[in-house]
C-alpha cells in the first residue's frame, strides 16, 4: 500500500520543487540554480550571495511562488472534495457559488477606496457569508440532498454574477482596471504564503485518515451507511472544509478557474478513485500547476504581467476537453 502511493506522490512532489526552481529562476533577470543555493545558503547565515539576486528572491518570487503553489493545492483539494460530495466529476470549488460572494466582498472593499488586507478580508467574508447562504437555502426545513445543494448553488453563483456586473458597470473608470485583474485572478500582490500553506497542510493531514471513508462516500450515501458511515457529519465535513479551502485561495489571489475542476479529474483518471492517494495528489499537482502557469503569466509578454487565471484558462479548457474525449 505504501509503495503504491509513494511512487506518485514522490514523482509529483519532485515535478512541485521543480517548478518552484523554475519559478525562481525565470523572469526579467534569469537567476541560476548556482546563485539560488548561494542566496539559500546566505539566508541561513551559511554565505554571503548576491545583494540583487537575494532580493529577487527571497523579497520577490518566492513569496509569490509560495502563494501560488498553496493557492493551487487549495482548489485542487477543494475541487476533489467537491466531486465526492456532489458525486459529480464536473463540480468545482466555485460551483456552489463561493467565489462569486468574495468577488462581491473584494469589489466592494475596492469601491470604497481601500486595500491590502481589507480587500482580502472583505473577500473571506463574503466567501463565507455565500457558503452559510447556499447551505441554509439548501437545507430548508428538511435535509439537504446533492443534488439540491448543486442546483441552490448554480441559482445563488448566478445571482452574484449579476450583482458584480452591476458593480462594474457603476464603478469609476479609474478603478476597473485593479477590479478586473483581481476577478481574473492575479498574484502579484500575494506575499504572505504560510497561512494558505499551513492551512493545506493540516487539510492533508486531516483528511488522509479520512480516505476510506470518503471512498465508501463516493459510491453513494445509502452504501456507505450500510458500512457504518456517519454520512450526514461527514458530508457536513467536506463542505465546510471545500469551503474553506475555497475561501481561503480566492482571499489570496482572486477567482481563478479550472485548477479545481482539471486537477482532481485528471489525477482520477490516472491514479484511479483512492482519495488517499488523490487529495495529496492534487496539493502537489494543483500547486505545480499554478506555479508553472504564473512563471508563464510573468514572463510571456514581459514586463507586463499577464493575470494567472488567463492562463489557467487557455490551458485548462483543452486539457479538460481532452479528458473528456480519452474517458468515453
Amino acid at each position: 500500500m505504501l509503495a503504491r502511493l509513494g511512487l506518485p506522490l514522490s514523482l509529483l512532489l519532485f515535478a512541485a520543487l521543480a517548478s518552484l526552481l523554475i519559478a525562481l529562476g525565470v523572469g526579467s533577470a534569469q537567476i541560476s540554480p548556482g546563485q539560488i543555493w548561494e542566496v539559500a545558503l546566505s539566508h541561513i547565515g551559511q554565505g554571503e550571495g548576491d545583494a540583487l539576486a537575494r532580493t529577487m528572491v527571497m523579497e520577490l518570487r518566492l513569496p509569490r511562488a509560495l502563494s501560488a503553489f498553496a493557492v493551487g493545492g487549495l482548489l485542487a483539494v477543494a475541487g476533489a472534495l467537491m466531486q465526492v460530495l456532489l458525486r459529480n466529476p464536473l463540480a468545482d470549488p466555485y460551483v456552489l457559488g463561493l467565489s462569486g460572494g468574495a468577488s462581491i466582498g473584494a469589489l466592494a472593499a475596492m469601491l470604497g477606496g481601500l486595500g491590502g488586507l481589507a480587500i482580502s478580508s472583505s473577500a473571506f467574508g463574503g466567501a463565507l457569508f455565500s457558503t452559510f447562504l447556499v447551505f441554509g437555502l439548501a437545507h430548508g426545513s428538511g435535509g439537504w440532498t446533492p443534488s439540491r445543494l448543486l442546483l441552490t448553488g448554480v441559482v445563488v453563483a448566478a445571482g452574484w454574477g449579476a450583482v458584480i456586473t452591476l458593480m462594474l458597470a457603476m464603478s469609476p473608470a479609474e478603478r476597473l482596471p485593479g477590479m478586473l485583474y483581481w476577478l481574473m485572478g492575479d498574484l502579484s500582490y500575494a506575499r504572505t504564503p504560510w497561512p494558505p500553506l499551513l492551512l493545506l497542510l493540516a487539510t492533508c493531514v486531516v483528511l488522509i485518515p479520512l480516505g476510506r471513508s470518503l471512498n465508501v462516500l463516493a459510491r453513494g450515501p445509502q452504501q456507505a451507511a450500510a458500512l457504518g458511515v456517519a454520512v450526514r457529519p461527514l458530508e457536513w465535513c467536506i463542505y465546510i472544509v471545500a469551503s474553506l479551502l475555497t475561501a481561503a485561495a480566492v482571499t489570496t489571489a482572486g477567482s481563478i478557474g479550472f485548477v479545481g475542476l482539471v486537477v482532481p479529474h485528471m489525477l482520477r483518471l490516472l491514479l484511479g478513485n483512492d482519495q488517499r492517494l488523490i487529495l495529496p495528489a492534487c496539493a502537489l499537482a494543483g500547486g505545480t500547476l499554478l506555479v508553472l502557469a504564473d512563471t508563464l503569466a510573468r514572463t510571456m509578454i514581459a514586463p507586463e504581467q499577464l493575470p494567472v487565471g488567463v492562463i489557467t484558462a487557455l490551458l485548462g479548457v483543452p486539457t479538460f476537453l481532452f479528458l473528456l474525449y480519452r474517458s468515453r
